[in-house]
Parts: structure tokens; C-alpha cells; sequence
């Protein structure tokens, strides 16, 4: 037996004294028992109920006795993908295959198969044809319902169905596994056990289900995908635990997939539950051989905060996974935990985050959430904060300064999101001075997305104008305390709604920025979000109303190039995309232009693009003079070195 880990083989499940397990759960993820990690949190919360749980991480998928490892279970099987669906773990947003995997003991790619759920579904089914099997996980959750599926580009079923399993544990899912746990202890047939907030099951008739909302079935979702718009927009309106409604997805006349309403937020004392049980911290000894499991350097001496997110950006699928119910833990179990980080030998005094989805919120939205749900068809934050938001910091602030206080800690990073509009919304500023003067390291990363209006809008984003006045507070704040820290913001391309015209706009942003990002983030169409829903039917199932949406792989590649256009390897994409937006008037050597002109070799022009590179101390591509006192040289990690990025700040927002 190897510490305190869960079994993992049949010699230490004996070394437990234990003849059979209740539960085997099967996860796409090594071994890593980090409350970071949802199979870490099921199989413990199981234990402290009693259960006797083993884990196959990562079995070989073309071998069915890779999951015989401890026999038949006694009451069932647990499936999970791991902590991301296997597409997005295995493929960019250009589908192009990924070389790591850093969930996979020494990064390795390719021991999970595609579409995990799925794949690990049938494989347990083909040996133990009656034995339950649960799914859970981000996978299965935003795949719970019929979706599509941008890898093969249509539309699929329910994954219960395709799966050959009989529940899909939604969500975050500790309240629905323990009351299928123990109704199947009970002795209940698993196709009886129908009942359970945040599952979805399979029924033959509706006879016995009198209080649902009948969705479009599967085949008129095929026919008509504006059937899809308006039936996904529903699911979207039954995410809360309070007024969700029960939605059923006919498939034929005796089949049909049961979504019941999601489960209840935790308490805080149900979270504070959930983060005290004894987690190793770490990844099972079994891996060190290949040097470990990469994904535990980024949460190792971080702590989770809260949960759930009101934000509300299309493009997340955490109001679908998560819910917009913030849920959170209480000072004194988030100091105990921080307290035991300080312990850990490798801990060199520094708390890497203090968050969660969104690091700033650290309660409900407002008072009535908690009695009467969310408002379903209005958001919290946008168009702009609601009347009856409570944007208060002062708990979050407590927080902090207590973890600071810690011996042995010498800082505490807040890397998680950071929702700027949040933030303004609180007037006391006493939390933009805390994080400015404690809590960043000369680069606090933020993200506006994008400029343009009307991408800002189908992403749930608030105007730009509201991130021009977090930039302008962030560096008043900055000149107040005597520091110099820069924001480095997040952008992304292609997002349904981005013209040519739009992602120029954003180009130009950048060009007065000063600033040209290392990477930039594609919009990538993961299952159940609104953003990927405008991207496969071509509307907004909010609204109805169309949107463009760039789906060719050459104009997603021209739109990525106008915000690096000063890469020039990209040169000729930039020429190309500013023609067809019309807008040859930034080919030039004026100061507003993007680019130079293509003009004959030979004259002493870079040959591999026909393009005037500056002389080092000259001006620039877009014929600006490099100002020394107002260029922010910081260092970001590339793929094997560091690399220089700048961050320009015109005067205006230094005011």
C-alpha cells in the first residue's frame, strides 16, 4: 500500500483487508489525489461515507481486462474523462494533435483515447453487462445532453446514450454521488434510481414524469438547426438549482434522455467538508519513475476559494458545469489548508493563487440568489452590473491579509481571473490597492477579450470602455504606492461576430498599445457554450438574430495575424486580411500604419518577406518612436525560454 493513497491494484485493495471494492472509478487523468482534481474529490468524499473505492487511471482502452483490475464492484463503476474533455486534452483549435499531456505522468500524449467517456463506457460494458456505470466530469457534464461536436463537425447524441451507461453525474456532482451511492447500497435498481437532482438518466416511456419540459427531439435537432438554437438556449435557462426545470430529449417513442434539475450549491460548511478530507496532496509514488505528473505545479501551493461564476461569458461553459450560484469556503479552512502548504518541503513561502473560475468573487451576486436562484434571462455583470449586485471585496480582502500573515509565507499571488468590471463596481477601491501593493508580481494578466462592440456583446463582455477605466484606476494605483506593474490582457480572435473589419480594430488596439502578444487565443467551440452554439447554427440563441462567424481556417489564421502583425513571418497574411477589410490605408510608413509595403529586394528589404525591418534605436513598424520611459519590458515563459513581450500604456491612461 503506498501511504494513504486509494487503492490502485488488487494487491493493495487486499493490503486493505478488502475482498471487493463498491466502486471503481475509471479516470482519463493519472492518479493525482489534489482537491484540484475531481476524481480526488469523488473517491474521497466516497471514503468518508464509507465506501471502498480503487482507481484505474488511465487504463489501455484496447485491452478490456485494463479495467478488470479489481474484479466486479459491488455497487458500481465511476467514469470520468479527467479534469478536461479528451478533444480539447488532445487537440488545438486548428484540430492539429497536442505533443503533452499534463495530466499524464511525464507529459505524456496518448493514454487516454478520444472521446474518453465514451471509449471507457463501452470498454466496461463489453465484461460487466448489468453493473452500473456512472459518468462524471467536465466530459460527460457538458456532453450530457444531444451537442455538437466541433472535432467532427455534427451534431451528437446524449454521451449516456453512446456510452452505454445508465447516469451521468452533472455538475460538480458530491451531492448526486452520494445519493446514487446510497441508493444503489440500498439495494434500488439502477434504472429506478430516476429521481436525483443533477443526473440524467434514460427512460422508455414518460408516464411516470409529469413535470417536464419537452425538448426538440434528436432527430428534429438534425433537421433544423435553429431547433438546436432554441433547445440549447432552454437547457441554458435550467442551469439553476432553485427554478431549473426538468428537461426531457426524446430520441424515439420509447426512448428518452431525463435531465433532472441540478443539484443544490454547497454551503460553506458542505465545502469546507469537502477540502478537509485527507488528500495526499500529490500524485500517486507510482509515477516518479517518469517524473511525476506535470499539472500538479501549477495548484500545488494554491488554494481553491470558491466555485460557480456569474460572469457569464459565452464562450465558458462553467455557467453549464458549475453554475452561476458562487459557492465558497471559509477563512478558517482555507488558513488551515495554506498552513499545511507551508509544511510541504518544496514550499518556498510563496501561495500561487488564492481563487477560483473568477478570483474576486467570494459570495453570491446578490441576497435573493440563495432563496429564489438566479434571474434566468438576465446576467449579473452585463450589459452592465445590475442594480442589486453586491460587489463588495471586503471578505476577499480579509481573507488575504490573513494568509499573509502566515509564517513561513512571504507572498500571496492572485492568479486566477480577475473580473475588472467586478471590481469597479466596488467603489471603496480598497481591494485594487491591496492587490496592486500585495498581491502581483509586475505583471497582473487580465482579460478584455476584445475591442469591437459587437464581439463584445455575443461574448458576454462588458463595453471596452470599462476595461480603459480598470487600466487607467490600475496604473493610478500603481503611481500612488510607487510601483511599477503593467497589465498584460488576454485577446482572442475569431469569436462569432468578428469580421475582418472587427479583428482590425483589435489590431489597432494593439498597434496603440505598443504591445503585440506572444500567443493569442482562437476561439476554440467547446460543448455546451452559448459561443459554440452561435458558431454551429449562426445565430444567437438569445436572441435568434444572425451572426457572422468566421468557420475557414485561412481567414481564422488572418484574423490571429492582424493582432500579431508585427511577426514577420505573418507578413503576408497581415497584407492580405487588410486588402479584403478594406483597409489598405494601414499599408504604410505613416504612423498609424500597421505594415510596410511590399517594395522591390535588393533595396536592402528583409528577403523573406520584402518588408523594411527598423534599425535597432530607430522607429518602429508603425513608424512610432520608441519611447524608453513608457515601454514595459517583461519576461513570459515561451515554449523552452523566456521571451520579451512590451506593454505601451498611452498617457492618458497612467491619468
Amino acid at each position: 500500500m503506498k501511504g494513504n493513497f486509494l487503492p490502485i491494484t488488487r494487491e493493495e485493495m487486499k493490503e486493505r483487508g478488502w475482498d471487493q471494492v463498491d466502486f471503481v472509478y475509471v479516470s482519463g487523468d493519472a492518479y493525482v489525489d489534489h482537491p484540484s482534481f475531481g476524481h480526488a474529490i469523488i473517491t474521497r468524499l466516497l471514503e468518508s461515507r464509507g465506501y471502498r473505492v480503487g482507481i484505474i487511471a488511465q487504463p489501455d482502452w484496447r485491452k478490456p481486462e485494463s479495467v478488470q483490475v479489481f474484479g466486479e464492484p459491488r455497487l458500481g463503476f465511476l467514469v470520468s474523462a479527467g479534469n478536461m474533455d479528451s478533444m480539447v486534452n488532445h487537440y488545438s483549435v486548428s484540430k492539429k494533435r497536442r505533443k503533452t499531456d499534463a495530466y499524464t505522468p511525464g507529459g505524456e500524449m496518448g493514454k487516454r483515447p478520444d472521446y474518453a467517456c465514451v471509449v471507457y463506457g463501452n470498454l466496461i460494458r463489453q465484461t460487466y453487462k448489468k453493473t452500473p456505470i456512472i459518468l462524471g466530469g467536465i466530459e460527460a457534464s457538458l456532453r450530457r445532453m444531444a451537442h455538437y461536436d466541433y472535432w467532427s463537425d455534427k451534431l451528437k447524441r446524449s454521451v449516456l446514450l453512446d456510452s452505454g451507461a445508465d447516469v451521468i453525474s452533472y455538475g460538480m456532482g458530491e451531492h448526486s454521488i452520494v445519493e446514487l451511492a446510497e441508493a444503489l447500497d440500498a439495494g434500488i435498481p439502477v434504472e429506478d434510481i430516476t429521481y436525483i437532482a443533477g443526473t440524467v438518466v434514460k427512460a422508455k416511456s414518460l408516464d411516470s414524469i409529469y413535470d417536464a419540459e419537452i425538448l426538440p427531439s434528436f432527430e428534429d435537432l438534425k433537421a433544423d438547426k435553429m431547433n438546436y438554437a432554441r433547445s440549447f438556449y432552454t437547457q441554458y435557462l435550467n442551469t439553476d438549482a432553485f427554478n431549473g426545470k426538468r428537461l426531457v430529449e426524446p430520441y424515439s417513442d420509447h426512448l428518452y434522455v431525463v435531465q433532472n434539475p441540478p443539484a443544490a450549491p454547497l454551503t460553506q460548511m458542505e465545502m469546507d467538508d469537502v477540502y478537509s478530507l485527507p488528500y495526499q496532496r500529490t500524485y500517486h509514488p507510482s509515477y516518479e519513475a517518469k517524473g511525476g505528473v506535470p499539472a500538479i505545479k501549477e495548484i500545488k501551493f494554491s488554494l481553491i476559494s470558491n466555485r460557480g461564476c456569474f460572469g457569464g461569458c459565452s464562450f465558458c461553459a462553467l455557467t453549464f458545469h458549475q453554475g452561476r450560484i458562487v459557492q465558497v469556503r471559509s477563512h478558517e479552512s482555507l488558513i488551515e489548508e495554506a498552513k499545511e502548504i507551508t509544511k510541504d518541503k518544496d514550499f518556498k513561502g510563496y501561495i500561487h493563487d488564492v481563487g477560483g473560475p473568477t478570483a474576486n468573487f467570494r459570495h453570491p451576486s446578490c441576497k435573493k440568489q440563495m432563496e429564489h436562484g438566479v434571474c434566468k434571462t438576465r446576467q449579473c455583470l452585463f450589459p452592465s452590473p445590475c442594480k442589486n449586485l453586491d460587489a463588495d471585496h471586503r471578505d476577499y480582502v480579509s481573507l488575504l491579509r490573513k494568509l499573509r500573515d502566515i509564517p513561513k509565507v512571504k507572498k500571496v499571488f492572485i492568479r486566477s481571473g480577475i473580473r475588472f468590471d467586478y471590481l469597479l463596481a466596488d467603489k471603496k477601491q480598497e481591494f485594487l490597492r491591496e492587490l496592486c501593493e500585495y498581491h502581483v508580481s509586475g505583471q497582473l494578466k487580465v482579460a478584455p477579450e476584445h475591442v469591437a462592440g459587437p464581439v463584445l456583446s455575443l461574448m458576454g463582455k462588458p463595453e471596452h470602455k470599462v476595461y480603459e477605466e480598470f487600466t487607467r484606476q490600475f496604473y493610478k494605483m500603481n503611481e500612488r504606492i510607487g510601483k511599477e506593474q503593467y497589465l498584460v490582457p488576454y485577446l482572442m480572435s475569431s469569436h462569432p461576430g468578428s469580421t475582418l473589419k472587427e479583428a482590425v480594430e483589435l489590431a489597432e488596439y494593439c498597434r496603440d498599445l505598443g504591445y503585440m502578444p506572444e500567443q493569442v487565443q482562437d476561439f476554440y467551440p467547446t460543448p455546451s457554450t452559448l459561443s459554440t452554439c452561435m458558431y454551429y447554427t449562426g445565430v444567437d440563441p438569445r436572441t435568434m438574430q444572425k451572426v457572422y462567424v468566421p468557420k475557414s481556417p485561412h481567414e481564422k489564421a488572418m484574423q490571429r495575424a492582424l493582432i500579431q502583425y508585427r511577426n514577420p513571418e505573418l507578413y503576408d497574411l497581415v497584407i492580405e486580411a487588410l486588402h479584403k477589410a478594406g483597409r489598405s490605408d494601414l499599408i504604410g510608413f505613416g504612423p498609424k500604419c500597421l505594415v510596410r509595403p511590399r517594395q522591390m529586394r535588393g533595396s536592402g528589404n528583409d528577403k523573406k518577406t520584402g518588408r523594411n525591418e527598423p534599425k535597432k534605436g530607430s522607429r518602429g513598424s508603425n513608424g512610432q518612436k520608441r519611447q524608453n520611459n513608457s515601454e514595459y519590458r517583461g519576461r513570459v515563459e515561451g515554449k523552452n525560454k523566456k521571451k520579451s513581450i512590451r506593454n505601451v500604456h498611452s498617457k492618458k491612461n497612467r491619468k
